[in-house]
């Protein structure tokens, strides 16, 4: 590649990669190159032209799905091409209403953005663009269900960052360079990416004096903001042991901004109150943000929970399930606690499930200090009814592949939460096992560690075990002797 002096709109790798005509082509690439935003550029001529087709665009979500179109309809007025205002349609996948976007050209072709379906593509015809591939959940379905357009002279474009060495995006790459696939294959990474004129584009785009100091400035700083990851972001190289287990769009599918967030955190001080001044604001603190939401649960369904434990550095998260008509499983609220001393954590724990309506079970981390409050818990309610869960590997092995069953088939919803959703891709595989390696994450200024995903793994769990007895006699007698224990 070629440092950009030249008047190109396309950088030498965006060339190229439009110039290529392969029926199938793949590329490994670094985040943020502008490849994205050049293949909008060809498929609005592709489309526009009587010669071309229709272009079926399958993102990941719904914002890379408008980016794209608006990127479409930014190259047709660059072109002056004939072509409509950007529609919005609405389309039903897997009984839900979906809002996609389409541009119709006067050649009669269209671009539309499609969900990641594979059934979607039945009955097309022309080309399928999948971007970030390695982020689909059914990649290995949707390329069978593109490749199936070949027959009637389709063409197939294959986009993506990598996302683990085990992913089927970089067993598709592998496949290629073993010959074992007779695809087109590229591949250009950051460094590739600024030696043929990145970041002199930039400084063209935003009016920026570039100099080789500032080049070489700003791409240590974007190595910094990846950090651990800037191999696999940037460099093409992916993660070892298969990446993340659990991809954002899965985990974003299973998620409503209906469901509260509570978060309670106190200062260093207020584990040295005293012991009833303590026990009365956190009682009071709980009918306040709680009860309420404690008090709207259906009364006639079981109820579960699962809980993460942290003291002084992690956060604990205590996180209730309830069964719904339709067998899947909603979470209430989910509970967040920052630096809550030990007695005032088993409090609320207490609180919540004195008042979880027909409480079946509870799997708590009984790890370290989460041991005292497995085993209160545990005294308090019985081993039949809550289970002390020593992680471990073969843990892991057993309750990880089931929690992601619950999110590929849609059966627990959680709260739409940023946070909650780094935590859940905190999750990797070590050694063909997904579990939580022992680097931190960060929120802001305070750490994670994939505490929100542990109270999730844990709550699934307990909703997978026997249930014991009549559920309401025991909340009966729970409820009445409440008091005798809430607290102490």
């Amino acid at each position: 590649m070629t440092t950009d002096n030249s008047p190109y709109v396309f950088l030498s790798y965006q060339q190229a990669w439009a110039g290529d005509p392969a029926p199938v082509k793949v590329i490994e690439k670094s985040r943020r190159i502008g490849l994205s935003w050049s293949e909008a550029g060809d498929d609005a001529l592709y489309a526009a032209s009587s010669a071309g087709d229709d272009v079926w665009y399958i993102g990941y979500n719904k914002d890379m799905a408008e980016e794209f179109i608006e990127d479409c309809a930014f190259w047709a007025k660059q072109y002056d091409l004939a072509a409509e205002e950007v529609e919005e349609e609405v389309i039903v996948d897997e009984g839900k209403d979906i809002l996609t976007f389409r541009i119709k050209f006067s050649s009669g072709h269209k671009i539309v953005a499609l969900s990641s379906r594979p059934s979607n593509l039945r009955g097309k015809q022309g080309r399928v663009v999948i971007d970030e591939a390695a982020f689909h959940d059914q990649l290995s379905e949707l390329l069978k269900a593109a490749m199936a357009l070949l027959m009637w002279g389709g063409q197939v474009r294959v986009i993506s960052t990598h996302d683990g060495e085990d992913n089927p995006f970089n067993e598709l790459v592998k496949d290629i360079r073993a010959g074992r696939k007779p695809y087109s294959l590229h591949r250009v990474t950051f460094d590739e990416a600024l030696e043929a004129g990145l970041y002199r584009r930039i400084c063209l785009v935003r009016g920026l004096q570039w100099s080789p100091e500032a080049e070489k400035a700003w791409r240590q700083e974007m190595i910094d903001f990846y950090g651990s990851d800037a191999d696999e972001e940037l460099f093409c190289i992916p993660s070892k042991g298969g990446g993340t287990y659990l991809s954002r769009v899965l985990v974003e599918n299973c998620m409503s901004s209906d469901i509260p967030v509570i978060r309670y955190a106190q200062t260093d001080e207020f584990k040295f109150y005293p012991e009833e001044e303590r026990i009365s604001e956190v009682e009071a603190w709980c009918e306040d943000h709680l009860q309420p939401l404690l008090a709207g649960m259906d009364p006639d369904r079981l109820s579960y929970l699962g809980e993460d434990f942290g003291r002084s550095g992690d956060l604990s998260v205590v996180l209730p399930l309830q069964e719904r008509q339709d067998a899947t499983f909603a979470a209430p609220f989910l509970l967040e606690m920052r630096n809550i001393p030990f007695q005032q954590q088993k409090q609320i724990v207490f609180y919540i499930i004195n008042r979880l309506p027909r409480f079946a079970h509870g799997s708590f981390d009984a790890r370290g200090n989460g041991q005292y409050l497995a085993e209160v818990a545990a005294q308090k309610y019985g081993e039949a009814m809550i289970s002390e869960v020593m992680l471990s590997v073969s843990w892991y092995r057993e309750n990880m592949p089931p929690y992601k069953a619950a999110f590929e088939d849609r059966t627990i919803l959680l709260p739409k939460d940023a946070d909650i959703i780094e935590d859940h891709r905190a999750f990797k595989m070590v050694k063909g096992v997904a579990m939580l390696p022992d680097s931190s994450t960060k929120a802001g200024k305070e750490q994670r560690h994939g505490d929100s995903g542990i109270a999730g793994a844990m709550a699934w769990h307990a909703t997978r075990q026997e249930v014991y007895g009549d559920t309401e006699i025991i909340s009966d007698v729970r409820l009445e002797t409440a008091t005798m224990f809430e607290g102490y």
